[in-house]
């Protein structure tokens, strides 16, 4: 089995995402924007494992991830099917992908996993709301937890390393600032940016205690729109409304939401914007959140402007809703009908 270990000379590179022969978890790592973040790792020479549900899926996104390989030869890939909903099922994917690593835990892992459900919030069958809660926020939690407690468990054994391990969380742009039709989504993403700005707090206590210990990182990324067969999906049922709010956010194909959110982590960012709305709308929101390097001056010179210029969206987006009760009812649906929804 190839395992490298790099040895990189300062703080700075040390925050270097896709180190050569580190071993990377993807969950929802099928398709969409997973099945490419494997596919630009391996490019990278990362060995990649993909987590996700449906064996047939796996096995062919397999295939695409094995042949962008920087080097097949010392490269390896895995899959494995699981339901991340269940806490257990977390732990048994650290295990597994630990002993194929020849014992050494994953270096990066990428909760990708998720779904969404855009529609108005009383026609939402209530049961969805706590599925939307276990695809998109538990699984994520349960994959951290697993994993952290694997990396943090013998804080005293002295790193062989310096890169830095990373744990990934995938939310939305609707976690800064969210608008009609995703009740049922929203509140699960801005669950993922808290419980990352939490973890990011709760590590200075692991790194101060053991300053031997190798560093754990931990990032969140907040795309709009990506450019999936999920996105299909969920046009079939998002009301009109909320289709005409969103026209402000024109959707990324998964291969420049990953490679963007690649660079971004490169730099050392801990919350990752990927195009210019969630870059924007990030530096309005926030709060308490970590800041990098020259990033400090911009967000304090932004959130001043953007105090402002949000008053004017959040007016302008309850003006187009308004209106567009006014004029095609409650329903959400320029028809009227909403039984498509």
């Amino acid at each position: 089995m190839s395992h490298c270990l790099m040895i990189l000379p300062w703080e700075r590179i040390l925050l270097t995402f896709f180190a050569l022969c580190q071993t990377a978890i993807i969950t929802g790592g099928s398709s969409g924007m997973g099945l490419e973040l494997g596919r630009q790792l391996a490019a990278k020479g990362a060995n990649v494992v993909i987590v996700a549900r449906r064996q047939d899926r796996l096995l062919k996104g397999l295939e695409i991830i094995e042949e962008a390989a920087l080097d097949k030869k010392t490269q390896r890939f895995h899959q494995i099917s699981a339901d991340l909903t269940v806490a257990s099922e977390a732990v048994r994917i650290v295990d597994e992908v630990t002993s194929w690593n020849g014992g050494l835990a994953p270096d990066i892992v990428w909760c990708c996993a998720g779904c969404s459900h855009p529609t108005l919030f009383i026609d939402t069958p209530v049961e969805e709301f706590p599925r939307q809660m276990d695809s998109n926020y538990f699984s994520a939690m349960y994959v951290a937890h697993a994993i952290m407690r694997r990396w943090l468990k013998n804080p005293e054994e002295k790193a062989t390393t310096k890169t830095a391990r990373h744990l990934l969380f995938t939310s939305s742009v609707l976690a800064f600032h969210t608008f009609a039709g995703y009740t049922s989504y929203s509140p699960t993403k801005a669950a993922l940016r808290t419980l990352s700005d939490t973890l990011s707090q709760e590590l200075n206590l692991y790194h101060a205690a053991h300053p031997n210990m190798r560093k754990v990182r931990v990032h969140t990324v907040f795309p709009s729109g990506i450019l999936t067969e999920a996105l299909d999906e969920e046009n079939k049922i998002k009301t009109d409304v909320t289709k005409a709010l969103e026209e402000v956010d024109k959707p990324l194909t998964p291969q420049a939401v990953v490679s963007r959110s690649l660079k971004a982590l490169e730099g050392g960012d801990e919350l990752v914007a990927v195009d210019p709305l969630s870059w924007l709308t990030k530096r309005s929101m926030l709060g308490g959140s970590y800041r990098n390097g020259i990033s400090v001056i911009y967000d304090w010179l932004l959130a001043g402007v953007l105090a402002l210029v949000m008053i004017y969206v959040r007016w302008d987006m309850d003006k187009q809703v308004r209106d567009f009760g006014r004029k095609f009812g409650a329903t959400g649906m320029k028809d009227g009908d909403a039984s498509s929804a």
